[in-house]
């Protein structure tokens, strides 16, 4: 076969995998699942998947539409409080008062972890495809990543004690260099190829980070079927915090942020529901408890399947929002 050939096929393949959206995004999740060895073979390369995707994401960052935002600051240094501060603050203090880190430490340990982590990578390029604004999403998305590494050891001195197997200035020095890692490799493929490039290529890219998603979600699912089997009412029980923790941070968000436009709000609720575990997972070199895996494999029902779920919604409110500002426009001139 030509060499050329060769090349395009799978250029091919990424294009048309990238352009199902959120469809493919859905879709990851269940095959993960479905082929649970997948995950014994998967499992080791956690790190490298998730430094990948946090190289795709630095890579595509928009310079401009970041300054554009950090000139006005008052709304990303908002969110990002929230979903760094006080989004831990609060699980924190509700797992201390209900007795759940005594009870049940390797849950508490997960929901600890999942609130101290920063917003997914992926959260800017979902509402894109949501049709949501995904630059608010990327600058608040950016900053919260740049002081995760102290906020987390923060709230791990506050909170977690000695249930992680590493300190908590470890745990902060391993995020940061995970992040600059990965801000490095980003900047220099940039520098490289170019942002047109970046850009002219959106959909093989789309296609190649759905690949990364899924060698992922299969690494942290590889366990989920033999749970299941061994205790189902327990794997649907976690199951079903998964999901009210997710749509919990996403309408709490959605409602606080209201003022600034439903449309606007709900592109921040998915990004604060959508945490980026998979930076934990790597700082902690995956040493942790069995229930913390599975809480971690669980949460990625949610994540993977709600843009698909929400994408009418927000479909509907961006139509509204252009709507009234046309009509708004209209009535100035």
């Amino acid at each position: 076969m030509h060499p050329a050939l060769l090349c395009a096929l799978p250029l091919r393949g990424l294009t048309w995998l990238g352009s199902q959206g959120t469809r493919a995004v859905a879709a990851v999740v269940f095959i993960a699942a479905a082929v649970p060895p997948l995950g014994a073979l998967l499992r080791p390369y956690v790190t490298e998947a998730i430094l990948v995707l946090l190289c795709i994401s630095f890579m595509r960052v928009d310079l401009a539409a970041l300054y554009g935002h950090l000139r006005r600051p008052a709304l990303v240094a908002t969110t990002t409080a929230w979903t760094t501060i006080g989004v831990p603050l609060i699980v924190g203090l509700i797992a201390h008062a209900t007795g759940l880190t005594d009870r049940a430490p390797g849950l508490a340990l997960a929901l600890m972890l999942q609130s101290m982590a920063s917003p997914m990578m992926a959260a800017p390029a979902l509402a894109a495809l949501m049709g949501l604004d995904a630059t608010l999403v990327l600058v608040t998305m950016v900053a919260a990543t740049a002081i995760v590494p102290f906020t987390a050891s923060l709230f791990t001195s506050l909170f977690l004690g000695g249930m992680l197997s590493i300190s908590p200035l470890t745990l902060g020095l391993k995020l940061l260099g995970i992040l600059a890692i990965s801000l490095f490799a980003a900047t220099t493929i940039r520098w490289i190829f170019g942002a047109d490039a970046i850009l002219r290529h959106k959909q093989p890219i789309d296609g190649f980070n759905i690949v990364i998603l899924f060698i992922f979600a299969s690494a942290i699912m590889g366990d989920v079927a033999h749970d299941f089997i061994a205790d189902p009412l327990f794997t649907i029980g976690i199951a079903a915090l998964a999901f009210a923790v997710y749509f919990t941070l996403l309408a709490v968000t959605t409602l606080l942020f209201r003022r600034i436009g439903y449309e606007r709000a709900l592109a921040l609720g998915l990004m604060v529901s959508q945490r980026n575990l998979g930076l934990m997972l790597a700082a902690t070199a995956g040493a942790l408890p069995a229930t913390t895996w599975l809480y971690f494999a669980m949460t990625q029902f949610p994540i993977h399947l709600a843009p698909y779920i929400l994408t009418p919604i927000a479909r509907r409110l961006t139509a509204r929002a252009d709507t009234t500002a046309a009509a708004a426009a209209k009535s100035s001139t």
